[in-house]
């Protein structure tokens, strides 16, 4: 379905997430063949396969995106504000409002306390909208995370898990400031150089997002048979009011209309792979990351569709 899906024009953009499907299947059904081989726990790859994912994400970024900020201040600024506060609330609100256990509430609070991810590039650009202002907004709000987000965690899932902020602090840097620092370096020196590897580290990042995926899946098997409809469930109101609001919030904010629709994108879908490696760093992988995992591939099905809808739709105050 996938290679199908790929050869046609009109679901190009689904035959990553059909991928994942297909993977999510295979952990559910077979677990064991992704939780240890030998005696090689593959958890522990978790966060090397984020490090390869920022470092292609660094790779594809330069100087000249991160000076959108002073090109388009009001935009970026707004979606910011939207992108912290936002998700975080609403990822709260849905835990309490469901009752999920502890560390499942965590989960669903960490998802929406991340920035965003290279997906709503993605899905900006399927969309038609401003790419340039997506991509600032990620590299921003990827570049924040280590300070914003254990604060956010520390508020808001304080009460689910204990939170040592100085902690998370450090393996945000770890995990995503330093391969992504590294990618601008290989980037600034190497740049048109290797136009093989400009090809390759997409699909390698691809990869990684989706063993990250099949790991966690199956590693929280068990919880997912328990509570896996009630995580859809709660990914698709979290994920669906977050492009809502964070479109209606620009629209408040008067901005352009092909603006709105690129903070929208950007509020509705976050970094589901950062969220993952925070929670192995936590030591609950199991429990805290399957947020992450489900939201994910949902979160690539819902922006593909909304990113078809709006390309079909010439924005009318340009």
């Amino acid at each position: 379905m996938s290679i199908t899906a790929r050869c046609s024009q009109l679901y190009k953009s689904l035959s990553f997430t059909i991928l994942i499907f297909a993977a999510v299947a295979l952990a559910m059904f077979y677990p064991e063949l992704f939780i240890q081989i030998g005696d090689f726990k593959l958890k522990l790859l978790i966060v090397p396969l984020l490090q390869i994912i920022m470092f292609g994400m660094g790779t594809s970024m330069s100087i000249q995106d991160f000076k959108g900020v002073i090109k388009m201040p009001k935009g970026v600024l707004i979606g910011l504000i939207c992108q912290f506060t936002i998700m975080p609330v609403l990822g709260f609100s849905i835990a309490q409002l469901f009752g999920f256990s502890s560390e499942i509430a965590a989960g669903i609070v960490l998802i929406g306390c991340s920035p965003s991810g290279l997906a709503s590039n993605v899905m900006v650009f399927l969309a038609k909208a401003n790419l340039a202002l997506s991509i600032t907004l990620t590299a921003i709000s990827t570049l924040l995370a280590p300070f914003i987000t254990p604060l956010l965690m520390e508020l808001l899932a304080g009460e689910f898990i204990p939170i040592d902020i100085y902690q998370m602090m450090l393996s945000i840097v770890k995990m995503v400031i330093v391969p992504i620092i590294a990618g601008l370096i290989f980037n600034r020196l190497f740049h048109g150089k290797f136009p093989w590897l400009d090809i390759l580290l997409p699909k390698i990042s691809m990869g990684a997002i989706a063993l990250i995926i099949v790991i966690i899946v199956a590693a929280g098997r068990d919880n997912l048979l328990d509570i896996g409809l009630l995580l859809v469930v709660a990914a698709i109101i979290h994920n669906t009011t977050g492009y809502f609001f964070g479109y209606w919030g620009c629209r408040l904010f008067k901005l352009k209309e092909n603006d709105c629709r690129t903070i929208a994108l950007e509020v509705g879908m976050q970094n589901g792979g950062l969220a993952s490696g925070i929670a192995l760093e936590l030591g609950k992988v199991s429990t805290v990351g399957l947020a992450p995992a489900i939201f994910g591939p949902w979160m690539n099905i819902s922006g593909s569709a909304l990113a078809s809808w709006w390309r079909d739709r010439t924005p009318v105050n340009q």
